[in-house]
């Protein structure tokens, strides 16, 4: 291929992945997030219910078939344009852009700048944890650094624009700031301190499109590919969180017992991060969850708790990004939102 070929066929591939970017992102998140900011400013309500009792679902019902398919049915019919999009983004990615500028975009010299490159990436796409597992995934198989790669997989939830908007629309001020100050501090810290632990450069992958092709070609293979390994086991983990989220919400009444003294407290605040980080929800899905916990009376740190752990983490959404990030990284990953839980507590608390 002649030099000049390469850079036409690397500048198709650049303009059909910026196409996917826009127009899918258009389609799945900002356009109806702008209907909903402004139905939000307007009423000063937020108007969805929370996910986790559809169905009829109640605290403390056992797993059923009933609760785990009425639970992935509202989950999937709430995600699945963001999920379509994330797929195509990712194969995009992996077949169509030149295979070093993603690690040369995101990787910087120290994992603070590395996590702050990739926060800044996973903001304007604005997905779930779920949805931006793909992307995430993708990301590290084309030589992007765990900073960078983990910063972009919390940041999308965590530091996403609309759900601060909503927030701000329709909760008490305090909910909004705890979310942006914990959620930079999280996204920047986890992705900075899981490139510390594992320490040195990302590990050498395949370069984009090496195992099924550049081009049109490889985008087909690259999309079957993420479709046939992350969405079995991403439909098989759902529907386990939906069965048994009678007991996970069972859990979650106990964040608001009575009772006084410090360790009451901090015992409420562990139970609510544990809940929140292995719990999966859509996008601004903890908005209705964490209204209903404030109108039962519900502590400032509970919600802080879950303001955080809620939107950063799921079961699913870990098992997606595992053996992409390695269980070490997973694992720290994971346990470092649970602990965030009690830094989000602590701020509401304060405010």
């Amino acid at each position: 291929m002649t030099v000049a070929t390469r850079l036409k066929a690397n500048g198709v591939g650049v303009c059909a992945t910026l196409a996917v970017f826009v127009a899918g992102l258009l389609w799945a998140k900002w356009l109806p997030y702008v209907a909903k900011a402004a139905k939000a400013q307007r009423t000063r309500h937020w108007s969805g219910s929370s996910i986790l009792k559809v169905g009829g679902v109640r605290a403390g019902d056992g797993p059923t078939w009933h609760a785990a398919t009425t639970f992935f049915h509202a989950y999937l019919g709430s995600i699945w344009p963001a999920l379509v999009v994330a797929l195509l983004l990712s194969a995009s990615i992996q077949a169509l852009l030149p295979g070093s500028w993603p690690a040369r975009v995101l990787n910087r010299g120290r994992p603070v700048s590395s996590a702050l490159a990739g926060a800044v990436a996973g903001m304007p796409s604005m997905m779930c944890t779920c949805c931006a597992a793909p992307v995430a995934v993708t990301l590290r198989r084309n030589g992007v650094g765990l900073p960078a790669a983990v910063a972009y997989w919390l940041g999308n939830p965590l530091l996403n624009p609309a759900v601060l908007v909503f927030l701000l629309f329709v909760a008490p001020w305090q909910w909004t700031v705890t979310r942006a100050v914990v959620g930079l501090a999280v996204v920047l810290g986890v992705g900075a301190l899981v490139g510390s632990v594992t320490g040195g450069p990302p590990a050498t992958v395949a370069a984009p499109g090496d195992e099924g092709g550049r081009g049109p070609r490889g985008f087909t293979w690259a999309l079957l590919r993420l479709s046939a390994i992350l969405l079995p086991e991403y439909a098989v983990l759902v529907l386990l969180v939906g069965a048994f989220r009678g007991w996970l919400l069972a859990a979650g009444q106990s964040t608001h017992p009575g009772g006084d003294g410090f360790l009451t407290g901090l015992l409420v605040v562990a139970v609510a991060a544990i809940v929140g980080t292995l719990m999966v929800i859509p996008t601004a899905g903890e908005i209705p969850i964490l209204s209903g916990l404030a109108l039962l009376g519900a502590s400032s740190g509970t919600i802080g708790a879950l303001l955080v752990t809620l939107p950063a983490a799921s079961i699913p959404g870990v098992a997606m990004v595992a053996r992409s990030f390695g269980w070490r990284a997973t694992a720290v990953t994971a346990s470092s939102v649970m602990a965030a839980g009690f830094l989000g507590a602590a701020v509401l608390t304060l405010l």
